[in-house]
């Protein structure tokens, strides 16, 4: 069998030559080795202020796991408690009471903490699994635990936010002084899991921390 050759052969009254088959020339970009030093040393600049901030710019106090990692939320209202604190983070909701809660200015602060409210003890709700199992459904209003103070005045702490209730911090039994030292941290009440869209209608009606601070005139 002969080979065929392609060369001088005419294709839609065009010839094809070896020519034709060449590879594009490529041609490299580069840079003068100045230029690449030049690089080099903003790059490392970089990383170095990266790694090692100017001390200036740094705050004077660090900010707290909740100030970094949650977004602060405040429900006064008629229905609901005065002052409650709601802390947001990937639509969960933690339940707290804020700094300016009446049970803070009663003589003596928080003296006990009873999660056996309603039809049910809240404390004796287990959760578990990733579907939630067993986590019952609050409306917003719906009561979370009793604040009892020293001189006897109760609280009742509600919800604030319509969802799942996840767990309540049953070490306020147990350590109810939590609420008068590290109220927005351990001392925390429950955790409640709304539905993205019961929390978008929820959110508007909260006020945000610049607005609770002008409304409570603090500083």
């Amino acid at each position: 069998m002969e080979e065929s050759n392609f060369e001088g052969t005419d294709i839609n009254h065009g010839s094809i030559t070896h020519d034709d088959f060449k590879q594009p020339e490529i041609r490299s970009l580069s840079c003068s080795s100045s230029e690449a030093e030049e690089l080099e040393r903003e790059d490392e600049a970089d990383l170095k202020r990266l790694l090692m901030p100017d001390v200036g710019d740094l705050p004077l106090v660090p900010p707290s796991a909740v100030d970094s990692n949650f977004v602060p939320y405040f429900a006064p209202g008629i229905v609901l408690d005065p002052n409650l604190l709601v802390l947001s983070v990937e639509c969960l909701c933690v339940i707290g009471l804020a700094p300016t809660h009446l049970v803070f200015k009663d003589e003596g602060g928080v003296k006990a903490v009873d999660f056996n409210v309603g039809k049910s003890d809240r404390s004796g709700m287990k959760v578990t699994g990733k579907r939630k199992k067993n986590a019952q459904h609050f409306e917003s209003n719906t009561a979370l635990c009793k604040v009892c103070t020293k001189d006897d005045t109760s609280y009742i702490v509600r919800c604030c936010v319509k969802g799942s209730l996840l767990e309540v911090n049953d070490r306020l039994i147990k350590q109810p002084s939590l609420l008068n030292s590290v109220a927005d941290r351990e001392g925390y009440i429950a955790i409640i899991m709304p539905k993205p869209a019961d929390w978008l209608k929820t959110k508007p009606m909260l006020l945000g921390i610049d607005e609770y601070k002008k409304l409570r005139e603090l500083s």
